[in-house]
């Protein structure tokens, strides 16, 4: 009885012959003999290509370096491939990987070009939004979409009393000066850079429909920048960095106007002076104020007696540390 196994994968009929089978030298495929180095185009560009790849994380323009460096490397290999190695496979893949990094490269600078703010806006930029690190791009959005520049000659009125209504606008004074009075009695100057109505902003944006409950008159040849509010909502909704921004510059804006309240001959140097300081102080009604003041003596000593209610300067700058700190968590949370 023949005994010899025959192998599953064999056709029938057929029996392999396990004898004078030769085995495969187990370094058959091992290098014997090195090629020559390659031409020193190759090499610096996998200098390249490590350079780029070993540059912080931490450095400003990291990004942009990788990318460069990439495409210097990629531009490399496709000359090396070309005039040294004639391999066409090397040059089509770094051709590809050339034009994937150019166009991240190009890119990446074009979101680092210098942003070019208005010359009207430029000093609003910088006293207001600059110092809260806010970037000249997302300024340029906030102001080049919704918002127009408008005049006001002196003696025309920004707003007049139970007339005008607080639900349109909210206007930032650039040039000139303003006053605002309540039923002819002065109350304070809005100087450059101030909010014009932002006590109506806070204290409305609850409750639609309301009315300017003093009068703003131009005191020179006034320019002021004025959003349209809805709009400028929307907007805020979506940009959470710039609402916290804006919640902070309205109430210290608020602030500063209640400064003034105590002593309506502050300038404008002093109000800068106030404006430096973390004054915000969110927490406080101007609905309350308005309705304080409707409700006192139409006379003189009655608005007199308002003002000598408000809020000491003390008690202000305590309420401005502990809104200013929440402020700062915001910004870190978000």
């Amino acid at each position: 009885m023949d005994t010899t196994a025959v192998s599953p994968l064999a056709p029938l009929g057929i029996i392999p012959d396990l004898k004078n089978a030769t085995s495969v030298p187990f370094n058959e495929t091992a290098c014997e003999n090195w090629k020559e180095i390659h031409h020193l185009v190759f090499h610096v560009a996998n200098i390249c290509f490590a350079a780029g790849l070993v540059i912080p994380t931490t450095l400003n323009l990291h990004m942009i370096f990788l990318r460069g460096l990439l495409t210097i490397g990629c531009a490399l290999f496709i000359i090396w491939a070309t005039l040294y190695r004639c391999a066409l496979d090397i040059m089509i893949w770094n051709s590809v990987f050339l034009v994937v990094n150019l166009l991240h490269f190009i890119y990446l600078v074009y979101k680092r070009r210098p942003i070019k703010i208005e010359k009207e806006l430029s000093s609003l930029y910088k006293r207001m939004f600059e110092p809260l690190h806010v970037p000249p791009e997302l300024f340029q959005r906030l102001t080049g979409q919704f918002c127009n520049i408008q005049t006001l000659k002196t003696g025309q009125a920004y707003a007049a009393e139970d007339k005008t209504s607080v639900d349109d606008r909210l206007s930032i004074l650039l040039k000139g000066k303003m006053k605002v009075s309540y039923r002819g009695h002065f109350l304070h100057n809005i100087y450059p850079c101030a909010f014009i109505d932002s006590p109506e902003f806070r204290s409305t944006q609850m409750n639609r429909g309301e009315k300017f409950q003093v009068t703003i008159i131009a005191d020179d040849n006034c320019k002021f920048l004025c959003w349209s509010r809805e709009r400028l909502t929307y907007f805020l909704e979506t940009e959470p960095f710039l609402y916290e921004i804006f919640k902070y510059l309205i109430g210290k804006d608020i602030t500063n106007k209640l400064y003034s309240l105590n002593d309506p001959t502050l300038n404008d140097k002093a109000s800068k002076k106030i404006d430096r300081q973390p004054s915000l102080c969110s927490q406080l009604s101007v609905m309350q104020m308005r309705n304080s003041m409707a409700s006192t003596s139409d006379s003189e000593d009655g608005l007199q007696m308002f003002l000598r209610g408000t809020s000491s300067s003390s008690s202000l700058r305590e309420c401005s540390k502990i809104v200013h700190t929440s402020f700062e968590h915001s910004l870190v949370d978000h």
